[in-house]
């Protein structure tokens, strides 16, 4: 159990905070032997994108709309508990970044990809207006950004192959514990620029009037590729889709239904689940409106999502991101 100071020194310390490559070995939980009548278990991440979707969800009633029995989900703090969680078996659907669960399930995790519900346009290289023009003009500069994480990877590697500049190698990085922190360095004029998703991009904008998009990952991927590169996905357990098999069509009707109304209506949408989310009002708002969190909802059981899903699978191996490209057994 965490302290409440613990608690709330990792629900403060930065907005949505998912780690793309975080460690994802399981735990050794027995896994429950499992019934379609039981409600499935499902969780989020506190603060950020999972907690106001999950909200959302249940604010509006969603899921019993399109016959699926969701629990109370359990919410955690830490990125790293929550994929080893899902993992081990602990809860049965996952609201993730894609990748994470295209590497467990190359890895022999038991697990499959219903569909993908934003983009990578989340991510982005921030820096003040009257600094650098150009991702090239970083050269010898200092960026700061979370080097253990996977978007700092998938970053990385869409820079230098669609760009041909190594932001590794040829910028000074400053590795920090947070997306949040790699923006205040910038705010602090201690950066040139920080490499950081959404909402943390918003929430800095708000804040320093200052600041502004010097790169976009995923709108950058889309103009040379010409798809987009997928982000958070949702995800489930083979166990509880071996159960039931017609989970995977609900859990997909659901989060489709979701995103769609979110798109629609986001100061609806805010108004309903913003108060829950752990994000500011405004900063939720403005992140949805600009653009950069696209509620983007693509499914696996259609031939142009995997597609979309393959493509982008490719070109992260080719970036040594992945290990080698998903096959359709990743697909629900």
């Amino acid at each position: 159990m965490f302290s409440d100071a613990r608690r709330s020194f990792l629900r403060h310390a930065a907005y949505g905070g998912t780690l793309i490559g975080a460690s994802c070995v399981g735990l050794g939980t027995p896994l429950r032997a499992f019934s379609a009548n039981d409600a499935y278990r499902w969780a989020n991440l506190t603060p950020g994108f999972t907690l106001f979707m999950t909200e959302f969800i249940q604010a509006t009633g969603l899921d019993k709309k399109y016959g699926l029995q969701l629990g109370k989900p359990t919410s955690y703090t830490s990125v790293s508990t929550y994929y080893n969680d899902f993992v081990a078996g602990n809860y049965d659907v996952c609201i993730g970044s894609w990748d994470t669960f295209a590497s467990r399930y190359l890895a022999g995790v038991p697990l499959a990809l219903v569909c993908g519900v934003s983009t990578a346009s989340m991510i982005g290289l921030v820096a003040r207006k009257g600094g650098v023009k150009d991702i090239r003009e970083l050269a010898g500069r200092l960026v700061a950004a979370p080097q253990s994480t996977g978007t700092y990877r998938m970053a990385r590697a869409v820079i230098k192959q669609l760009d041909g500049y190594d932001l590794e190698g040829g910028s000074k990085i400053q590795n920090v514990d947070n997306p949040a922190a790699a923006i205040s360095m910038v705010m602090a004029s201690r950066a040139d620029a920080a490499l950081t998703w959404e909402p943390n991009i918003s929430a800095g904008m708000l804040r320093d009037t200052g600041l502004g998009m010097l790169y976009n990952v995923g709108d950058r991927y889309r103009q040379k590729v010409g798809v987009d590169l997928p982000y958070f996905g949702v995800a489930v357990r083979k166990s509880a889709l071996k159960a039931d098999p017609q989970l995977a069509s609900r859990v997909d009707q659901v989060f489709a239904a979701a995103s769609a109304a979110i798109a629609a209506d986001p100061r609806r949408a805010v108004q309903i689940a913003g108060s829950k989310s752990g994000v500011p009002p405004e900063v939720l708002t403005l992140s949805i409106q600009s653009g950069r969190t696209g509620f983007s909802h693509i499914s696996m059981s259609d031939s142009q999502g995997r597609q979309t899903m393959r493509v982008a699978s490719d070109f992260l191996v080719r970036g040594g991101l992945l290990p080698k490209v998903i096959d359709d057994g990743f697909f629900a």
